[in-house]
């Protein structure tokens, strides 16, 4: 094998490593913002519930303050009943009793339904409040191990780009690395490919006879008239 290809492939397996470490290195911010998605959300749903609670804890004291104001409301008309001396202004202030009696019976009801209701709503909160300290436990562990990660992965493509580079300027003849760093941009890191069975390891198309031979004599960098990836044969290829 020529020692310029041995040299590439050297070259194209630390471009495979430092390829790989790039692509899991981008993958962390959107790991990131997913984990951080779920928290957010958990911690939405259980503010909603804890508000709807509230709302419909509110909503009874209203109901309450309203009765005691219409209970304070008869107290005085009563008092009023008592002082006057017509027949028929008794009798109106007797309906407004019994008019208020009846409204206060209806808030009394409203407020039952309400109690009901926030006991129910707070077994929820109970329930969500328990859900989400174990999400959040969840996420703080999944983020912290995140960020172990995304230090490692630094450390990795700190080592992988000197390897990188190390390869690179082993190569002497700056026309081949130039010609090796155009096809990575647009062949990826397969671009030094075997000729097994006389056929290109990169496109797989049937190589003409004549790359064939170029690749087993062994004596210049020879290119694969279809793909133009570069092509080394061993004598394990057949």
């Amino acid at each position: 094998m020529l020692p310029i290809i041995e040299k590439l492939l050297i070259l194209q397996d630390r471009d495979r490593r430092l390829l790989r470490v790039r692509a899991e290195v981008a993958t962390v911010p959107g790991q990131r913002q997913s984990i951080q998605s779920k928290a957010v959300a958990g911690a939405s749903e259980y503010e909603a519930l804890k508000k709807q609670a509230q709302q419909i804890e509110s909503d009874r004291k209203k109901l309450e303050l309203d009765a005691d104001a219409l209970k304070d409301r008869i107290g005085k008309v009563r008092a009023q009943q008592n002082e006057t001396r017509s027949n028929d202004q008794y009798k109106a202030y007797e309906h407004q009793i019994e008019t208020s009696q009846r409204e206060i019976s209806k808030l009394e009801d409203q407020q039952l339904e309400l109690m009901e209701r926030n006991e129910s709503a707070s077994k929820q909160v109970s329930i969500a409040a328990s859900a989400y300290a174990a999400l959040k436990a969840e996420t703080d562990r999944q983020l912290s191990d995140l960020a172990a990660r995304e230090k490692n992965l630094a450390g990795e493509l700190a080592t992988a780009t000197e390897a990188r580079a190390t390869a690179a300027a082993g190569i002497d003849d700056p026309a081949v690395l130039s010609r090796y760093d155009r096809l990575l941009k647009t062949k990826g890191d397969n671009l030094i490919v075997g000729v097994a069975g006389g056929v290109c390891g990169g496109c797989h198309m049937k190589l003409p006879t004549q790359s064939v031979v170029s690749a087993k004599g062994q004596s210049e960098l020879v290119a694969c008239p279809s793909c133009s990836r570069i092509l080394y044969f061993t004598a394990d290829m057949g």
